[in-house]
């Protein structure tokens, strides 16, 4: 088995949010030998070589790095909290999902101290790979993240930009990755009422084996150029899946984007 490098220099490192993806990245750096501490308002549980805290004050104490990896809607909050406290240089990386605007927003409250931000965006589901989820990062803590993390097997990108850069790349996968799987399920549980199954799963498995760079610009293209016909097509689709009493969200959106495209081109 290959093993990963260990880190040339140990840190303390502090995690805020302690669920499953906390504890995953919080045990990890801890066998790494990094001295580590985890605070959780709402979950206390014990993870090998963790020091779990009753406080964030207490968490953040000497910290050299600091991981928030709560909610989006807390991210604002433990930045408010833990920005006054700190005085020295230290690493203060959001990993949370929030929106490009929010992570640059907290910018400003780190402006009266020496900490380096940096905004990281997970890209793969830690609860199955673990601290081997490739991680995209941005900001001026950002090449400090890749030098933690890396030891732990993590593919980290390092992209330019300010806070929130590495989120926005997130975000634009996201529209794609979470549009194609919905659009799929739509077609699935449509072709399961049908009678069609086996047929649409063969349908796009085929689309997903063929060349994705000609299928990028036979959609871009064909849908701009037939945006029209195929919105009535589309808008068919839809009635068809009313009748199948499967909801077709998915259809009904291609229509009107189909529209949209037609009205600005």
């Amino acid at each position: 088995m290959t093993q990963n490098p260990a880190p040339s220099t140990t840190r303390a490192v502090a995690i805020i949010g302690h669920g499953e993806v906390g504890r995953a990245y919080s045990g990890a750096l801890a066998e790494r030998g990094h001295e580590v501490r985890a605070y959780d308002p709402f979950l206390h549980d014990e993870v090998a070589g963790v020091r779990v805290c009753g406080t964030t004050a207490e968490a953040i104490d000497g910290a050299d790095a600091i991981f928030v990896l709560t909610a989006a809607g807390a991210s604002r909050a433990v930045a408010e909290e833990v920005a006054p406290q700190l005085t020295d240089q230290r690493l203060y990386a959001d990993f949370t999902s929030s929106a490009p605007s929010d992570k640059q927003a907290l910018a400003p409250l780190f402006d009266q101290s020496r900490a380096e931000l940096a905004d990281v965006a997970i890209l793969g589901p830690v609860i199955k790979l673990g601290a081997r989820t490739p991680l995209m990062t941005a900001g001026p803590g950002a090449e400090e993240v890749a030098h933690l993390m890396r030891p732990l097997g993590a593919d980290v990108d390092v992209v330019d930009g300010p806070v929130g850069a590495a989120m926005g790349h997130k975000l634009l996968r996201s529209v794609f990755m979470k549009g194609l799987a919905s659009t799929i399920i739509e077609a699935v549980e449509a072709g399961r009422a049908a009678g069609f199954e086996p047929w649409i799963r063969d349908q796009i498995a085929r689309e997903l084996a063929g060349d994705g760079t000609a299928t990028i610009e036979r959609f871009e293209t064909g849908s701009r150029l037939h945006g029209r016909r195929r919105a009535d097509e589309m808008d068919a689709a839809a009635g068809y899946l009313a009748s199948l009493e499967v909801p077709g969200i998915m259809s009904a959106a291609a229509a009107e984007h189909l529209r949209h495209l037609t009205r600005s081109s």
